[in-house]
């Protein structure tokens, strides 16, 4: 089989590490790993794949010594701006986890259970949509395959880890009564219903991820609002999703369609009070779904509790799914 070169680009943050333990875990068929970092990290070794690895400082000069097939990017967007399109130019397929190009027209948004063919008209960079998004579409891809969605109100009850490493010390230092350095105000006992900055519609940035991301990877057609909220959970991300569709649907067609999903595991038993949590699905790269319900007060809806691991699931599982996708259209 061939055997192709991957580099993991931010292998240091809260995201790159868990792209490590993912690759680790997924044993993908490559010859070489590069581990690209900023130059405050650069020369530090790290221990992956059962040998060191010598962190490289991102820059020009060492991308185009390090001819590589696939770069996993979580960086940020500004650091993918700058050299996402500089691995493109060297023969590389760019998986970027940041915000910066989901929403550009030629870049395919992608999360391989719903939407996988799309990564084939990439031209180079195929972007990781949004961890909040991930899981939500994951839930609701088999029934829109089904019934045909026709709005969403997203309401959404997201980690600290979402945050990455800042807010995780936000919630931890909390407890000891120490100001928040990453959130507006306390994240420890408290809800906070902001995430990202808020736009002059009064929706917040990453309501509007959601928002549009939904559309781009289901449907234009659908409509979708979302609250996006941050609480005081260190991992997983839990959301309340409202469904209204175009064709009448019953409970135990919603069941069915749910169980045909592709990673997609349902936790609903009210009589043994099992549900997913963050506690129960933290770790693991599906996505759950429980507390399913009839909405009574539309035509044909339903309502689900939807809960995964953000940074598996939300970030790097997704992306490196998408890296084994590629790399089985590679190998033909």
């Amino acid at each position: 089989m061939k055997k192709f070169n991957i580099a993991v680009v931010g292998a240091t943050g809260m995201v790159g590490s868990k792209f490590l333990e993912v690759l680790t875990e997924r044993n993908l068929p490559v010859e070489n790993y590069y581990l690209f970092a900023s130059a405050r990290s650069a020369g530090k070794v790290v221990d992956f794949m059962g040998k060191p690895h010598t962190i490289i400082e991102l820059n020009e000069e060492n991308i185009n010594a390090t001819k590589v097939d696939i770069a996993l990017f979580s960086a940020g967007g500004s650091t993918s701006a700058k050299f996402a399109p500089s691995f493109v130019k060297t023969g590389a397929v760019v998986v970027d986890n940041s915000s910066e190009w989901r929403m550009c027209d030629d870049v395919p948004l992608v999360v391989p259970e719903v939407n996988a063919s799309d990564i084939d008209w990439n031209n180079g960079i195929i972007a990781n949509p949004n961890c909040s998004t991930i899981q939500a579409v994951v839930a609701l891809k088999p029934l829109h395959d089904k019934y045909t969605i026709k709005r969403i109100v997203y309401s959404t009850y997201q980690a600290v880890s979402g945050a990455g490493v800042a807010g995780y010390t936000d919630l931890v230092d909390g407890v000891n009564g120490v100001a928040p350095k990453k959130f507006p105000y306390p994240i420890f006992n408290n809800v906070i219903p902001q995430i990202d900055v808020f736009l002059p519609n009064g929706y917040t940035k990453e309501e509007e991820k959601m928002i549009l991301e939904t559309q781009k990877i289901l449907d234009k057609n659908i409509k979708v609002t979302a609250t996006t909220v941050r609480v005081p959970v260190l991992n997983s991300h839990s959301e309340s999703i409202n469904v209204e569709f175009e064709k009448p649907c019953t409970l135990e067609g919603i069941y069915e369609a749910l169980r045909s999903g592709e990673n997609l595991i349902v936790m609903d038993d009210p009589a043994n009070i099992s549900y997913p949590m963050p506690c129960n699905v933290t770790g693991n790269d599906d996505t759950y779904v429980g507390r399913v319900r009839i909405d009574d007060t539309v035509d044909s809806g339903c309502n689900l509790w939807v809960v995964a691991d953000n940074i598996r699931k939300g970030a790097a599982t997704n992306a490196v799914q998408i890296a084994e996708k590629l790399i089985a259209k590679m190998s033909k």
